[in-house]
């Protein structure tokens, strides 16, 4: 993160593992006393231990599980419910999901159970937090050749089977997410909340 960091020149760079008590809440103390407010929040993080991951759903064990739900979902209502007194003027919350939450993707395995429960969250939470003008949305971008998914097996498979499904024969790309967040984020897109994108 650091190269990205100076590169945007950012002023504020904090340690976060949402697993290590405190670490979310003292993120959001120094967001708090560097700019006053928080306008969006995007959550990009998913996690579940390899074995689990590349198991069955029916094999999948009682600790990856909540590991997985932690990181993947609960992450998420932990940080909307910290960014809530800061989004004084309303704001945006973002999150990443996958098309695994809604269909069967092979390989994909206790991730879409996971993801449908972030899915699911995030329109509980656009139900709750709208009338303080705070947006929910979940971004499924479908497969991107990241860090994190490099961990799903068959995962060229994967991207293969998407290419092929996809109505212009291509996948989305970082830069593709990023524009529609960017849309998300701003007033033009003031009137939608609690769906899926991409």
């Amino acid at each position: 993160m650091r190269p990205l960091a100076d590169q945007l020149e950012a002023s504020l760079v904090l340690p976060l593992n949402v697993e290590e008590p405190g670490q979310l809440e003292a993120v959001f103390r120094d967001v708090e006393a560097h700019w006053g407010k928080l306008d969006f929040l995007i959550h990009s993080i998913a996690f579940c231990p390899m074995d689990d991951l590349h198991g069955r759903v029916v094999d999948c064990s009682r600790e990856g599980f909540l590991q997985a739900m932690h990181v993947s979902c609960f992450s998420f209502v932990e940080m909307a419910k910290l960014a809530e007194p800061l989004m004084k003027d309303g704001g945006s919350l973002i999150t990443m999901t996958y098309y695994g939450a809604d269909k069967v993707v092979e390989n994909y395995n206790i991730m879409g159970p996971v993801k449908a429960a972030l899915e699911s969250t995030s329109r509980y939470l656009a139900h709750e937090l709208g009338p303080k003008g705070i947006r929910v949305h979940a971004v499924s971008p479908g497969p991107l050749k990241t860090r994190a998914a490099s961990g799903i097996a068959h995962f060229d498979q994967l991207i293969d089977e998407a290419i092929a499904r996809a109505p212009q024969n291509k996948l989305v790309d970082i830069e593709d997410v990023g524009q529609t967040c960017a849309f998300l984020i701003s007033d033009i897109s003031r009137a939608i909340t609690g769906r899926s994108f991409m």
